[in-house]
C-alpha cells in the first residue's frame, strides 16, 4: 500500500489544459485579466464587494494592517495558537504582536483574555478562524472592537468554504485574508486574497500593493507602496481550482463525518466539536494522549500526520513571557490526520481503525 501523506495538492487535466492554452496565447504572465477574473470569483463566492489578490497570505495580512492605518508604535492582538504568519505579518510592518490565549472548544481567540490584553496602543486584532471555526462570541468580539475603534482583521487562511449561518467566514471583520498555499482547499502554489465591503479600505489596499501609484502603469505615487502583485500564470490555476470548490467543500465535510463517526468513544482521543453543516475542515484535527507514540505508530503503518502549531510566545523567534495554559495544552496534544481531498473512504476508515487499535491495545 502506498504511504498516505498528511496533505498534498490536487490537480488534473483541467489545470494542465488551461495552462497550456494560456501559454499558447499572447501571455505576458504578469497580473492582468486572469487575475481580475480570479478575484471576481473569490468575491462572488464569499459574498464580498471587493477582492484583491497578492503573492501570499502573510503579505495580504500585512497589507490589511497597513490599510487599517497600523503603524510602528501600535499593538495588534493575535491568538497564541496560530500559524506563525499571523504575528509575523504584524512584526513585518514594525508593529507589535501581542499574544492572547485561546478557547479550548474552538481553538480560537478567547474573548475575555482578549479584552484583558487591550491597551491604549491596541489598533487592531487579527481574529484567526482556525480550521474554519469562529470563536464562540464572534458577534460580541466584533461589537466590542468597533466600540473601541479597534479594527477586526480576519485571518481566514484556513476557512475558504466555511460559513457561519448565512455568511461566509471573513464577512464579520473589516477585512479578511485567505491563503492559497499548497495545503489549502484550493491552491495556486502560493497566494493570498483580501476581501472587504469597505470601499475606502479597498482603495488603500490597491494603492499599497502597487507601489502606491494612482494608476497602474503611471509613475505618480500617492502613498508609499510596494510590489505585492499576483501573476496571471497563477490565476489561471486558481480559476480552475475555484471551479472545483463547491464539490470539494461537500467532499471535505463528508470526509469529516467519516473521521468523526469512526473516532468516537476512544479512550485517549478527544474530538474537537465541528459543525459540519457550516464548517469545511482544512485539516482533520484531534487531541490525543501519547501523541508522539501515536505519530510513530501511524508512520510505521504507512500513515502520515502532523503536529499542531507550537505556543508561539515560547518559540525562539518571540520568547515572550506570559501564561497561556490552553494554548500549551492544545499544542502538546493536537494532531492533524491525513486531510487531502483525494483520500478515499476506505483509507479514512483504515486510519481510524489504526488509531483505535493503538489505544485499545495499550
Amino acid at each position: 500500500m502506498d504511504y498516505i501523506v498528511q496533505m498534498k495538492p490536487s490537480f488534473d487535466e483541467n489545470e494542465r489544459s488551461a495552462m497550456n492554452e494560456y501559454m499558447s496565447s499572447d501571455a505576458w504572465l504578469m497580473e492582468f485579466k486572469k487575475t481580475r477574473e480570479f478575484e471576481q470569483m473569490i468575491a462572488q463566492y464569499t459574498g464580498a464587494k471587493y477582492c484583491s489578490i497578492m503573492p501570499n497570505g502573510t503579505l495580504s495580512l500585512s497589507v490589511a494592517l497597513l490599510a487599517c492605518g497600523v503603524t510602528k508604535n501600535d499593538e495588534v492582538l493575535v491568538p497564541n495558537y496560530t500559524m506563525v504568519a499571523t504575528p509575523n505579518s504584524v512584526e513585518l510592518i514594525g508593529a507589535k504582536a501581542v499574544f492572547v490565549d485561546i478557547e479550548r472548544h474552538t481553538l480560537c481567540m478567547d474573548f475575555e483574555k482578549m479584552r484583558e490584553a487591550v491597551t491604549d496602543k491596541t489598533k487592531a486584532i487579527i481574529l484567526v478562524s482556525i480550521n474554519g471555526r469562529y470563536p464562540e462570541k464572534i458577534e460580541e468580539i466584533v461589537q466590542y472592537c468597533h466600540e473601541k475603534n479597534i479594527y477586526v482583521i480576519e485571518d481566514a487562511a484556513q476557512s475558504l468554504g466555511s460559513f457561519y449561518g448565512e455568511r461566509h467566514v471573513g464577512k464579520y471583520g473589516d477585512v479578511a485574508s485567505f491563503s492559497f498555499s499548497v495545503p489549502k482547499i484550493i491552491t495556486t502554489g502560493q497566494g493570498g486574497a483580501l476581501i472587504t465591503d469597505n470601499e475606502a479600505l479597498y482603495k488603500k489596499i490597491l494603492l499599497i500593493r502597487d507601489f502606491g501609484r494612482e494608476k497602474s502603469g503611471e509613475d505618480h505615487y500617492l502613498v508609499k507602496g510596494w510590489n505585492f502583485k499576483f501573476t496571471d500564470l497563477q490565476a489561471v490555476i486558481g480559476i480552475e481550482q475555484m471551479k472545483k470548490l463547491s464539490d470539494r467543500v461537500l467532499k471535505k465535510r463528508k470526509m469529516g463525518e467519516i473521521y468523526y463517526n469512526n473516532l468516537q468513544n476512544i479512550n485517549g482521543v478527544e474530538l474537537i466539536e465541528t459543525n459540519l453543516e457550516e464548517t469545511t475542515p482544512w485539516f482533520y484535527d484531534i487531541l490525543c494522549d501519547r501523541r508522539e507514540e501515536l505519530i510513530e505508530f501511524l508512520h510505521e503503518h504507512g500513515v502520515g500526520s502532523r503536529r499542531f502549531y507550537p505556543p508561539l510566545h515560547s518559540e525562539p523567534a518571540y520568547e515572550v513571557e506570559g501564561e497561556y495554559p490552553i494554548t500549551e495544552e492544545i499544542s502538546r496534544k493536537g494532531l492533524w490526520l491525513p486531510s487531502w481531498i483525494g483520500l478515499e473512504e476506505s483509507q479514512i476508515t483504515m486510519i481510524c481503525r489504526l488509531i483505535r487499535q493503538f489505544y485499545e491495545n495499550d
